[in-house]
């Protein structure tokens, strides 16, 4: 398969994507305080014990099949294998997905009793690069 650009605007940023979820995400699912105290999650004092169970909710999905099936995918496009290319889309789905459903839930709690994100800005600056990576990305494996 040649590697053009099309190709690595999707295995870059993909694997980039896989390794902090790897690394940043998924360990929450273990440990949600490990999470915080990495940065990587909000402490229940700022969003509720509602807020953690549902940023749990997400790393433990994150965990058994997100990132999983984002690895699988990104490994068999790298390959050039029609399998891959079909997980691959399934993966991007999610990767589309899970932003609009936090930023969603970021916008419908605010202002409610107990929800603070100091940094609430960052979320609406990252999470629809990463949603517009995916859509471009499965735009690209779906139709170049």
């Amino acid at each position: 398969m040649t590697q053009s650009l099309a190709f690595w605007s999707i295995q870059g940023p993909g694997w980039i994507l896989f390794l902090y979820l790897a690394i940043a995400q998924c360990p929450s699912a273990f440990s949600y305080a490990l999470g915080v105290r990495m940065g990587t999650q909000e402490p229940e004092a700022r969003i509720t014990r509602v807020g953690t169970a549902f940023w749990w909710g997400l790393a433990l999905a994150d965990l058994v099949f997100y990132t999983p099936i984002l690895g699988l995918g990104l490994f068999g496009h790298a390959l050039g294998l029609e399998w891959g290319t079909l997980i691959l889309a399934a993966a991007l789905g999610v990767t589309i997905y899970w932003p609009i459903a936090c930023l969603a839930t970021v916008a419908a709690a605010r202002g409610a009793p107990g929800w603070s994100l100091p940094k609430e800005r960052d979320y609406w600056i990252v999470l629809p690069l990463i949603a517009g990576w995916a859509t471009l990305a499965l735009l690209i494996v779906l139709f170049v």
